[in-house]
């Protein structure tokens, strides 16, 4: 189930009207909550720090590699070896983490469930002890993957440049005071983050 976007909007607007700009300019973002965490999950190890293009093509390499040609199942993951994983153009570090990803799923640590219904910082805490998964992917699983309305994701360089675009700063904010800038948006800094790389966006197409 997604938030309300009209209310989150509305909200938006209303605590800083330099997003009426942003809004009419770029609507809304069309949000649908993942049902299978473990494919979602293991799309974004897959994508990290990887072109859209070129991580599209190895995503399609890696399901590929199963008789139904999607993303395997925890069990079918595990059981494929490193050197067939890396042959979809894996580096090594990404196939390992896939691994430990199914691992966790297999022995239940992770769970569909528990990952649905567990509160924000529930997730950040059962998901950091996976190989390649840092706050920045769960920020990202949040937001898009979970639809959740309230995450700000500080660690992500686009959010700190557009920020520093969307309120006229000298310079890309760091540290305490981007919570603090952020703290009127509350409780749709999601939508609010998504403006900010729009805001990126714009400033590159001056």
């Amino acid at each position: 189930m997604t938030y309300d976007l009209a209310a989150a909007t509305a909200h938006l607007r209303a605590a800083e009207p330099r997003f009426a700009p942003l809004i009419e300019r770029h609507g809304v973002p069309t949000l649908t909550p993942t049902r299978d965490p473990f494919a979602s999950l293991g799309s974004a190890i897959i994508y990290q720090q990887l072109a859209g293009a070129a991580a599209k093509t190895i995503h399609g390499r890696v399901c590929a590699l199963y008789p139904r040609k999607r993303f395997p199942r925890p069990a079918a993951l595990a059981a494929t070896p490193l050197p067939r994983l890396r042959s979809a153009g894996l580096s090594e570090a990404k196939a390992r983490a896939l691994l430990d990803l199914a691992a966790h799923f297999g022995d239940r640590r992770l769970t569909t469930r528990g990952l649905l219904t567990a509160d924000d910082e529930a997730v950040a805490r059962l998901l950091l002890p996976v190989r390649g998964i840092g706050p920045w992917s769960v920020d990202m699983f949040l937001m898009f993957g979970l639809c959740r309305p309230d995450v700000w994701p500080v660690g992500d360089l686009g959010v700190r440049v557009g920020l520093r675009h969307f309120l006229r700063l000298r310079a890309v904010p760091e540290g305490p005071r981007l919570t603090t800038l952020a703290a009127p948006w509350r409780p749709f800094r999601s939508l609010a983050a998504w403006y900010m790389w729009r805001a990126v966006e714009d400033a590159r197409g001056r």
